[in-house]
């Protein structure tokens, strides 16, 4: 049994939908379950959709809903030449469901509401899907992923309930994976739901983490996720000319990627798929035969290549105690109590005997409040618009090459990893 998950470039347009089918159809597995994103940019569609109408924009919020509506039914006009096709009336039931949220105030919690609006880029994304396999004679159950996944209630950032998830599975996707000949399970990624039913998500590109919970539960024998690249890379490619393909490496080393920010993979897959030593195959979805990439328990086969991971739009703090004291365990207690009633994530700290000096992702709205709170007890400076670079395996001649000249404002170096907090523009 072989978990799939499908990136929102797996389902971009119509012949990316069509590709997702033709996969399915070439599988070997005999029993597959298929986590599927958003379709292209949807997610981000939905997070504006959901911000113009939190803030009351009216007209905003409807162009937004438009754009939303209009992009999806010209992505299933090719799939569906048939205007009748049942595909259209089931995802306007969904668009419908969207419209009724939206002609109520939204919730005075921004985070609860998020979560209540967001799914639907899921919930439209498979049900596209599940109609085109249909159409292609392969046979399925779609299920909702809100009725398998259960979660807390932190809103946008939701911890699995595991046992609850496991029980859910049991009763559930089991069933459907022993009926037919065949049994495929369709589901969506990055959504889940409290113990009340409320919908809640798992944190942005919680796909790929999706897809990991479920192999846990289910004992699956691999996981697949299909990418728009040969593999796992050494580097964006949209930053780096040249990158090198990375066969493979161990769990470790991708956990460290991902906790750095390689966007290839959810800093959370890895946990659950080692914890049973559940393979995960990165594979080129224009080029399903490619062998592209394993992450494993196999240590003696990593290849040490210097890989590049770039953080931007960031933000640099340095805080001083005012009354001049030294930073100490009672000064960061309280400097990190703050951040975490912000919901500000460090990407890189370091301190002095009087100063704690931190980096973390740009936000405007958060960064307010955020300075508003330190500036009680803290002296507090700052840059803007940074850039954070990190290279694990690193030599020389790699930092040379991505510097560029730059100003280097804040560094950490240790044996295997370097982090360079540098100005944006070369």
């Amino acid at each position: 049994m072989i978990v799939f998950k499908f990136g929102g470039a797996s389902v971009k347009d119509g012949p990316s939908v069509q590709n997702v089918a033709n996969i399915i159809k070439q599988s070997p597995a005999t029993r597959l379950v298929i986590v599927l994103s958003a379709m292209d940019k949807m997610t981000n569609a939905f997070e504006a959709l959901a911000m113009h109408h939190f803030k009351g924009n009216v007209e905003k919020s409807r162009r937004q809903f438009e754009l939303i509506r209009n992009f999806h039914l010209d992505l299933m006009h090719p799939l569906f030449p048939n205007p009748s096709h049942e595909a259209y009336a089931a995802v306007d039931r969904l668009l419908n469901e969207v419209t009724t949220i939206l002609a109520k105030p939204a919730l005075s919690d921004f985070d609860q509401f998020y979560d209540q609006l967001i799914p639907y880029g899921e919930l439209l994304s498979t049900q596209i899907v599940s109609q085109y396999l249909y159409k292609e004679n392969i046979n399925h159950r779609l299920i909702d992923a809100r009725t398998i996944v259960a979660t807390d209630d932190k809103w946008r950032e939701a911890r699995v309930d595991w046992d609850a998830t496991q029980k859910n599975t049991n009763h559930h996707i089991l069933p459907a994976l022993t009926s037919g000949q065949r049994p495929i399970v369709l589901t969506q990624g990055f959504i889940g739901a409290d113990a009340h039913g409320n919908s809640t998500t798992l944190g942005r590109e919680g796909s790929d983490y999706t897809a990991a919970v479920l192999a846990y539960c289910l004992n699956a024998e691999k996981v697949v996720i299909w990418k728009d690249v040969p593999g796992l890379l050494n580097a964006d490619p949209k930053m780096m000319a040249n990158t090198v393909k990375i066969n493979e490496i161990s769990y470790g080393e991708a956990m460290e990627l991902a906790y750095y920010g390689a966007t290839i993979i959810h800093p959370k897959t890895i946990k659950p798929l080692e914890n049973k030593k559940i393979p995960l195959l990165i594979k080129p979805f224009s080029d399903p035969a490619e062998a592209g990439s394993v992450i494993s328990s196999n240590e003696t086969k990593a290849q040490a290549v210097a890989c590049y991971i770039y953080k931007f739009d960031q933000t640099l703090l340095s805080i001083t105690p005012r009354d001049f004291s030294f930073i100490n365990t009672e000064n960061l207690s309280d400097i990190f109590l703050i951040f975490k009633k912000h919901n500000i994530k460090i990407n890189m700290m370091q301190n002095s005997a009087i100063s704690f000096s931190v980096c973390f992702d740009g936000n405007q709205d958060e960064f307010s409040g955020l300075l508003n709170s330190l500036q009680n007890n803290f002296r507090v400076l700052y840059n803007h618009h940074l850039q954070l670079i990190t290279i694990r395996n690193h030599q020389q001649s790699d930092i040379e090459k991505v510097l560029g000249g730059r100003k280097i404002l804040l560094e950490q170096r240790s044996r295997s990893t370097l982090q360079m907090l540098v100005s944006g523009q070369e």
